[in-house]
């Protein structure tokens, strides 16, 4: 029990310990921040964002964190009130005033004033004050604070610890009921002693030395273990509040997002999936969800719009794929009515070369400047050799289409509609997707796919069934439905396996919820539709990763195949021509890049690279009428100006070398191989 004892106590004074740790980082803060991180909202701040606002470099930052922070906490975001934020400086008024008179403490470090803050006003409040053998002591009474995970009623009391000094926060298993008495001289350690003696002179604060909670009896003379549960949970609460995902948004983003969107985090939810092509293309389906969709009113309608940005990054965090797109939205009153009270999904997708990869996308509404993004780890397979399951996607609606036509989540003909946390109602059907891969001849034939679904608190399955692989049309993508209507509320989990006789070959498991709630509001989608795997897009966007990648051979095919198709797109003849000029074929750069050097609208890497195919080649007046092309149209560079000073070198036009690359070095002193040019031009 003294082991027990001493551990919970610890546990509970662990706040204010970190708080002292971390003193060194908040001295460095300036003084009217470190105001408001220690006194003004010390109990509120969750280690988290306490965490992001002390990396922060700037004033400009900590002003736009201490915004953010105050947003996410605002309950009517529409409105000019922030009633939370005016809540919670009317409680550090209310706790100085009121509890800093007995002690040199300001109140809002108090005891009191700490539960005060964190919780606002008690039930009630019963007072024992001037009685001649109990210190003077308070009993506040909470009810209906059980969303914050606390008891539907409980007490917190306060006690003059040897009639001095300020109210602290009485422990049942801290301080005891012993502590409480002025002239209590029996044994400290025996708490049934001293309870009975407390009961004799005040029932009612006997009960409380050792139960917080009302509920609860008084068992054996020992003091509840719940009750000291009880008070972290109480400095616990802020933190149970507000999500605090935010924060390590505005760190990752800050200097990526736009001042005026930096301060707006949107809370979301996602889901990001890889699924094959059978073509063997691997795409990455991916859906944010957000729970409020904010429009802006023109006339008689309702408009906005999304703005998408996402980044593929490798190990050595080098950009290999990047895509950005604009989605308008217009609404008019009565479509606006019907998607006001339902969250928002957007369902995207992106073809991806093998390799290990960091995902991100930020999504922004350009019309109420908020933010939100999300970051996945990706693996994408070269081979898949051994057989196997993708991981499960389980779905509240499936829709058939045309099965040329690609969209987000669609397996074969079927698309899925799923929600990130995977909440289902009884009435609903569970539809179930996956694909199976590496499959042999003798799996594909004889091989069994085994669905067990189990309720958490349950060990034996609450419904199992099984199907013979050959029994599937599409043996790739595959299938089911599962009526909920006899499952009653809880958390479930749907195990898959993929059978070779009674060997179980892979295993793919997904949890679930059924909710006991009358309706679940599902999200209003926009999916979008991708043309057939034919189209050249696709294999321009493979080649674009391939040379980022440095895979210089794989990008070739790509591109030299997308450009058979479309000799007249630019952007498909520039990349060529960057792959040919890392490949040293520059015949062919300017085989393909020559018809476009006379455009109306001169191309900067069209003159360039023509400039250094030509120059390569020997031929270097061409070269300088290109690179001089790129100078009148685009204005001077270094660079440009040293490969026209090479080029003159080499004609032995040693002043036409000499004034390019003398006005080189005006541009960047620090070069010394043409400074040394240029002295062996003068010599």
């Amino acid at each position: 029990m003294r082991k027990l004892v001493l551990l919970l106590i610890l546990v509970v004074l662990i706040p204010n310990n970190l708080i002292l740790s971390e003193k060194t980082s908040e001295e460095k803060l300036p003084p009217r921040f470190k105001i408001w991180l220690e006194e003004e909202v010390g109990y509120i701040i969750s280690p988290r964002e306490k965490e992001v606002f002390q990396k922060l470099q700037s004033d400009r930052e900590r002003e736009f964190f201490m915004e953010a922070f105050w947003k996410q906490r605002d309950p009517t975001p529409g409105t000019p009130e922030n009633e939370f934020r005016t809540e919670h400086y009317r409680r550090i008024q209310y706790a100085n005033h009121t509890y800093g008179h007995s002690t040199v403490k300001p109140g809002w470090k108090t005891d009191r004033g700490r539960i005060y803050i964190i919780l606002g006003d008690p039930r009630d409040i019963e007072r024992y004050t001037g009685d001649a053998q109990i210190f003077n002591s308070e009993v506040w009474f909470f009810q209906g604070l059980t969303q914050y995970g606390l008891p539907t009623a409980f007490n917190l009391v306060f006690f003059q610890k040897n009639g001095m000094g300020e109210y602290i926060l009485y422990s049942p298993l801290q301080h005891g009921p012993q502590a409480m008495m002025k002239n209590y001289f029996s044994d400290q350690s025996n708490h049934l002693k001293a309870y009975q003696t407390l009961r004799r002179i005040n029932p009612t604060l006997a009960r409380v030395s050792m139960t917080l909670l009302p509920d609860e009896p008084v068992r054996y003379g020992q003091p509840s273990l719940a009750s000291d549960t009880l008070m972290l949970n109480v400095y616990q609460v802020p933190q149970k509040q507000f999500k605090d995902t935010y924060a390590e948004k505005f760190l990752l983003y800050k200097d990526i997002v736009e001042v005026e969107y930096s301060a707006n985090y949107m809370d979301s939810d996602s889901l990001v999936k890889v699924i094959k092509d059978p073509s063997g293309l691997y795409f990455v389906h991916y859906l944010i969800e957000l729970r409020k969709f904010s429009v802006d009113s023109f006339q008689d309608k309702f408009v906005t719009n999304l703005k998408v940005n996402g980044t593929i990054t490798d190990s050595a965090e080098k950009t290999i794929y990047q895509f950005e797109g604009s989605i308008p939205f217009e609404f008019n009153e009565s479509q606006l009515e019907r998607i006001t009270y339902h969250p928002f999904a957007l369902y995207d997708m992106f073809p991806l070369i093998p390799g290990e990869y960091r995902f991100s996308v930020l999504l922004k509404n350009e019309v109420s400047k908020e933010f939100t993004s999300i970051e996945r780890s990706l693996i994408i397979p070269e081979e898949e050799s051994s057989p196997g399951i993708r991981p499960l996607i389980l779905g509240y609606k499936a829709l058939s289409s045309d099965k040329s036509s690609l969209k987000p989540f669609k397996f074969g003909k079927i698309q899925i509609y799923s929600q990130p946390r995977k909440i289902f109602h009884p009435q609903d059907t569970l539809y179930i997707g996956f694909q199976l891969y590496g499959l042999t001849p003798d799996l594909a034939s004889s091989g069994i796919l085994e669905f067990i679904i189990n309720q958490d608190t349950k060990l034996q399955s609450v419904h199992e069934f099984s199907k013979r692989i050959a029994d599937y049309k599409d043996k790739q993508n595959i299938h089911e439905e599962v009526s909920l209507a006899k499952y009653s509320p809880g958390y479930y989990q749907i195990a898959v396996r993929l059978k070779n006789g009674e060997d179980v070959v892979a295993l793919a498991k997904e949890r679930f919820e059924i909710t006991p709630a009358s309706a679940i509001p599902r999200p209003w989608v926009y999916s979008k539709t991708f043309p057939p795997l034919s189209h050249s897009g696709y294999s321009y966007d493979l080649g674009r990763q391939y040379f980022n990648k440095g895979e210089t051979e794989r990008a070739r095919l790509q591109f030299e195949s997308v450009f058979q198709k479309m000799p007249d797109s630019l952007p498909i003849a520039l990349s060529l021509a960057r792959v040919y000029n890392l490949e040293k074929e520059y015949h062919k750069i300017k085989q393909i890049l020559l018809p476009f050097s006379n455009l109306s609208q001169p191309n900067y890497d069209v003159s360039l690279l023509l400039g250094k195919a030509h120059q390569n080649l020997g031929e270097f007046s061409q070269a300088i009428s290109f690179y001089d092309k790129a100078v009148s149209s685009f204005g001077v560079n270094q660079d440009l100006l040293n490969f026209i000073g090479e080029c003159y070198f080499r004609l032995k036009e040693l002043e036409e070398a000499l004034a390019a690359w003398e006005r080189s070095l005006e541009l960047n002193p620090n070069q010394p191989e043409i400074e040394n040019k240029i002295n062996s031009i003068k010599k």
